[in-house]
């Protein structure tokens, strides 16, 4: 059983979760339980993470996943003067969700920041300079041990800094992805990771 928690691009209440969708009709036969909300910092995941995502098991209600997905961090990368959020905040608050699991057991995987230069009203030189450092770091996790897998979206889905046409439709602020979007994380997700589902 598979957890991803994130923001909108995640949950499907905020039109998200299409990769969700996609590893369901790749794996018939395992479960993927979208705990995502929309417009959430990786801190406000942190803070229900254990609760909502770990918190099943053998004494707990919920069901006790083997895998997490974490995919977040661009509410937090274009609130860095309205919230304070640096990429040093961003990487402690998922170096907190990802040790958290790996203390019961549930493999990590990660998710980088997917492409936003499209957001023009946010984006700038400074946050792009962010979101490549903010990315190398979630790639460097698995060498470090933090976590078992990482997926680079951002050259999934993009077109320079910004996203490619055909996986921002039929969104047009720059920021949310569609249906072909989501099946290329889906399709990367099922290879790199989930290649022996059922």
């Amino acid at each position: 059983m598979v957890a991803a928690i994130g923001d909108s691009l995640t949950s499907e209440r905020s039109g998200g979760g299409g990769y969700l969708k996609r590893l369901r009709e790749l794996c018939p036969q395992s479960r993927f339980d979208d705990h995502g909300v929309g417009g959430q910092m990786v801190n406000q995941m942190r803070r229900r993470f254990v609760r909502e995502v770990l918190g099943g098991g053998a004494q707990g209600r919920g069901p006790r996943y083997d895998h997490v997905i974490v995919f977040g961090g661009v509410n937090d990368l274009y609130s860095d003067l309205t919230a304070g959020r640096t990429v040093r905040k961003i990487t402690a608050d998922l170096t907190a969700m990802y040790g958290e699991a790996r203390a019961r057991g549930v493999r990590v995987v990660a998710l980088t920041v997917a492409p936003w230069g499209g957001f023009t009203r946010y984006f700038n030189p400074s946050r792009e300079a962010a979101t490549r450092e903010l990315n190398r770091w979630i790639l460097s996790q698995v060498a470090a041990g933090t976590v078992a897998r990482a997926v680079d979206t951002f050259p999934l889905l993009a077109c320079g800094n910004a996203l490619c046409a055909d996986v921002s439709r039929p969104y047009t602020d720059g920021l949310h992805f569609g249906p072909e979007g989501h099946r290329r994380i889906a399709n990367a997700l099922h290879r790199d990771v989930f290649g022996d589902c059922r």
